[in-house]
């Protein structure tokens, strides 16, 4: 089996997918979670106003609005939340992406002094913390600020992780990366696009340049540019399609630089590290 033919095993990626499908696999996945662990009653995730926040935090919704009919209770809330650092430059994308999520609930964490004032007693500590570490730093805490808002409120916390995003690792470990369930897992980035679209959502939701926006130093750096390759590459690659020699090189080296983050941290009784 080559390479690609165990990647996309892996990550469970189909070549084509029926959109309206995949909606209802995904908010089934949702709901069969809260069943299995009744002590959960919330669903949490950070909103970006990005396509993947949008296309979770909106299957979100539709899985605790449907769990609230099924049960005849209330308890059931889906709470999106903004995590922005200071003043976010696209917050009218990530106030559109609620408007079409139309959370239950919408709280707000800065988490610019929690970030500053790590990164001020690492530096009184004799640690310098570059842009890049520090960009890990801020995706960090807001993971952190979700799972104290899933303590609170007896929630899980949603994951945004897809295929194209897992095969690149271009997430932060234990940031991003972390979380309790990834709804969009064995989509890649076009199939993410078609559900939005079969969900009704404003082009502008999905066309939007993907970025992580977290150094300071390269503000709105896209993605496809800190990757050196396209999204449209990554998926024809998880879709089997044959792609340039340089792009698959590059993809595939990715996943493996990246193989550390996709597993859990290391015991004596595995192969991983030998």
């Amino acid at each position: 089996m080559s390479l690609q033919a165990e990647i996309i095993q892996a990550l469970g990626v189909e070549p084509q997918i029926d959109p309206e499908l995949e909606i209802r696999r995904s908010i089934d996945f949702l709901k069969a979670y809260l069943t299995k662990h009744a002590f959960l009653k919330t669903l949490v995730l950070g909103i970006s106003g990005g396509q993947d926040s949008t296309l979770a935090g909106r299957l979100a919704q539709l899985a605790m609005e449907e769990m609230r009919a099924e049960t005849k209770t209330e308890d059931y809330q889906f709470i999106a939340v903004r995590l922005p650092y200071g003043v976010q430059a696209d917050e009218a994308d990530a106030q559109k992406a609620l408007d079409f999520i139309q959370p239950d609930k919408l709280l707000t964490v800065n988490i610019k002094a929690a970030v500053d004032g790590q990164v001020a007693e690492l530096a009184s500590a004799g640690v310098s913390i570059s842009d890049f570490n520090k960009g890990n730093i801020k995706a960090r805490q807001r993971m952190i600020s979700q799972y104290a808002i899933a303590g609170q409120y007896q929630g899980a916390v949603i994951g945004t992780d897809h295929a194209a995003e897992n095969i690149t690792g271009f997430f932060t470990k234990f940031g991003d990366g972390g979380a309790d369930i990834l709804p969009l897992f064995r989509l890649n980035k076009r199939q993410g696009k078609q559900l939005l679209q079969a969900l009704g959502a404003d082009k502008s939701l999905y066309e939007k340049v993907p970025t992580a926006d977290l150094e300071e130093d390269k503000p709105g750096l896209a993605d496809e540019v800190a990757l050196g390759v396209t999204y449209a590459e990554i998926d024809d690659y998880l879709e089997g399609k044959t792609i340039s020699p340089q792009a698959q090189e590059i993809i595939e080296n990715w996943w493996r630089k990246t193989a550390h983050k996709r597993h859990l941290p290391i015991t004596i009784f595995d192969d991983f590290w030998k």
